[in-house]
């Protein structure tokens, strides 16, 4: 089941978030993996510019994606589902939900370069890679200079 996630549900979109990026260890940069992935701090901050939803499965909320309006896109942010729930449709049926209720004409999302599983995911699901990638990362995301060098946008048209 998918529902719309707040404040009060930080703590569980930190464990999840923190839990699943374990996966970028050894993947990404080491200059750029570090734990905790994010700071409850950082993810507040997160959640103040944009809307996150859940997928819960026995109460129990397993994954999360977010999405932010920017100017004239929207883009998915933080999107993320517990390692022992992954490979079950978890993020395809959150991603479709987004796909859903935005209101832009185009949806984009960046992800680390090396991270193969998930640009295969965006992939599958019609994204395409964007070759001005810098250009939209520097316009639409605030991060720092190394995360665009080593990073990947991927784009869909609604």
């Amino acid at each position: 089941m998918i529902r719309k996630l707040f404040l009060k549900d930080t703590h569980t979109i930190y464990e999840i978030i923190n839990q699943a990026a374990r996966a970028y260890q050894g993947v990404i940069p080491d200059d750029c993996y570090h734990e905790p992935y994010m700071l409850k701090k950082e993810l507040r901050r997160e959640m103040k510019n944009m809307a996150f939803f859940g997928w819960e499965e026995e109460g129990k909320l397993v994954g999360l994606m977010g999405f932010q309006p920017v100017k004239d896109v929207t883009l998915i942010r933080h999107a993320y589902v517990l390692p022992d729930y992954q490979r079950k449709g978890i993020g395809m049926r959150l991603l479709d939900h987004l796909k859903q209720i935005t209101k832009s004409k185009h949806l984009l999302v960046g992800t680390w370069a090396d991270a193969i599983w998930a640009i295969d995911f965006y992939r599958k699901q019609g994204f395409e890679l964007m070759s001005n990638k810098d250009e939209l990362l520097g316009r639409y995301w605030d991060i720092p200079q190394r995360q665009v060098e080593t990073s990947v946008v991927l784009g869909i048209e609604m």
